[in-house]
């Protein structure tokens, strides 16, 4: 019973489309996660649950903002519903295909450990959006979005991802970070381990967007910081950034399971990877390292990736495109492992 994970499959594109209607059957009682932007209308939602209901027993689903947009591509009664509606109406949408959700009870999750033995987590699919707070401490939040555009960066959702019925986006994202808390104080009660699943990366430290730094205003909350260790956390999967990476850090292992648009990861696609492939496994997962030994971040732009533990020094920082940027995602240029 093995738990995988993907993110960021932007069915809106055709050939991304194409390539996830190859999704696979893995074991007969596995699962998937969903992180987040799967596309822009409750069509592409539809067709991403359809597809994997069909090769899972379980899916779970967390939207990112590109779920969230007011889409004038929509059907008619789909491109008004703004902010909080449009949010309800992917769950409905979810509900319908029997697809789990942050709306829902958190599943307690049984599988085999790398030592053979029964374990549990509790998979806690959450919903925090974001609130301007990545950013530095001289900027203020009123001039936040100046510093964004003094490098000509402003994300879509500013034009796209409506907060209503609050006042801003700060405003949705304050009570939907209160809301996550209670939820995952009470399910770290139970004494098992939790899967944190969220669109948005729970620390600013996990994020490396050189070409774009300042896109960071959009990609999620100071709150979230300690809540691996707070809730005793066993892995947090996220996505948003189109980095496939994986660190440690307090021995709980973060994953960024991102796919990308087309572009970003043509590379690896030439290499042969393909969704399949590309799929996270989350549990069991690797073991987890003693204290103080754990591996650096491990970069995975061409399927597998490469880390500065497995003794290879790159020939220069890692580069990569992020969302709603245009750049092309390059993978670094050391060699993979």
């Amino acid at each position: 019973m093995r738990l995988w994970a993907i993110a960021d499959i932007h069915l809106s594109f055709k050939s991304n489309r194409e390539e996830f209607a190859k999704l696979q059957s893995r074991g007969p009682d596995d699962g998937l996660i969903l992180a987040g932007d799967v596309g822009e209308t409750l069509e592409s939602l539809t067709e991403a649950f359809s597809v994997s209901k069909k090769k899972f027993k379980h899916v779970f689903w967390v939207p990112g903002n590109h779920e969230l947009y007011t889409s004038k591509s929509a059907k008619e009664e789909e491109m008004h519903l703004k902010g909080e509606s449009k949010y309800m109406a992917c769950i409905k949408c979810a509900k319908r295909h029997g697809v789990i959700t942050p709306e829902d009870e958190f599943m307690t999750w049984v599988y085999e450990d790398p030592k053979g033995y029964q374990v549990a987590a509790i998979i806690c699919p959450i919903f925090t959006l974001y609130d301007y707070s990545f950013r530095p401490s001289d900027v203020s939040r009123e001039g936040a979005l100046d510093w964004a555009m003094e490098e000509g960066i402003r994300a879509t959702d500013e034009s796209l991802l409506y907060p209503d019925p609050y006042p801003t986006r700060d405003e949705w994202c304050a009570r939907l970070v209160s809301e996550s808390e209670t939820k995952l104080a009470k399910a770290a009660e139970t004494g098992f381990p939790l899967v944190i699943i969220n669109h948005w990366p729970l620390r600013e430290d996990t994020i490396f967007i050189p070409r774009v730094p300042r896109f960071s205003l959009w990609c999620g909350t100071v709150k979230t910081k300690e809540w691996h260790t707070k809730y005793r956390a066993k892995v947090v999967v996220t996505g948003h950034l189109h980095v496939r990476r994986t660190d440690w850090i307090d021995n709980v292992r973060f994953e960024e399971v991102s796919l990308g648009y087309p572009r970003q990861w043509q590379e690896a696609k030439d290499e042969g990877h393909t969704v399949n492939t590309l799929l996270r496994e989350i549990l069991p997962g690797p073991p987890t390292p003693d204290k103080d030994q754990e591996p650096t971040t491990t970069w995975r732009g061409r399927g597998r990736g490469w880390s500065l533990s497995h003794g290879l020094e790159p020939l220069q920082r890692p580069v990569f495109a992020t969302e709603d940027a245009s750049n092309t995602l390059t993978s670094p240029t050391s060699r993979t492992v």
